[in-house]
């Protein structure tokens, strides 16, 4: 999972299997079943069966490439950008000006619809996951 950067989420919907099934998994609770080994190897074929199995040797199949396995966005382990990278930014810009919400009304297939754009968004609730399933949840004051 991690070298293909998928969440345990992603991975048992790849596998098409129960997604508490990966979690008892990765929680030490349950081994893998024979079914969800067979997926595994079946899904993803460059796996080397004895390291999957034993976890001895090497985890990819002798001649494969791990480069070309696509892989999933991974918000959290991104590379870091590099200044030089980063295009300057014009020494005389202006600020934009937050507008008041606009009416609008469009024309859609002969009928008309009323939209009111809201630039008053505020958060609402924070919630952290950590790593041993807990989590911790923050809720902003309102301003005074």
């Amino acid at each position: 999972m991690e070298n293909e950067n998928l969440s345990p989420a992603k991975f048992a919907d790849k596998l098409q299997i129960n997604r508490a099934n990966i979690s008892h998994i990765l929680n030490g609770r349950n081994n893998p079943s024979l079914d969800v080994v067979s997926k595994i190897l079946s899904e993803m074929p460059y796996i080397n069966t004895e390291w999957l199995i034993k976890g001895s040797g090497e985890m990819y199949k002798e001649g494969f490439d791990s480069d070309t396995i696509p892989k999933e966005h991974d918000l959290f382990n991104q590379k870091p950008i590099i200044p030089a990278d980063v295009a300057e930014t014009p020494q005389n810009t202006q600020a934009n000006e937050v507008k008041k919400p606009e009416s609008t009304t469009q024309r859609i297939d002969d009928k008309f619809i009323s939209m009111q754009k809201n630039n008053d968004k505020k958060i609402a609730q924070i919630i952290i996951y950590y790593n041993d399933n807990t989590f911790e949840s923050f809720i902003p004051h309102p301003a005074k």
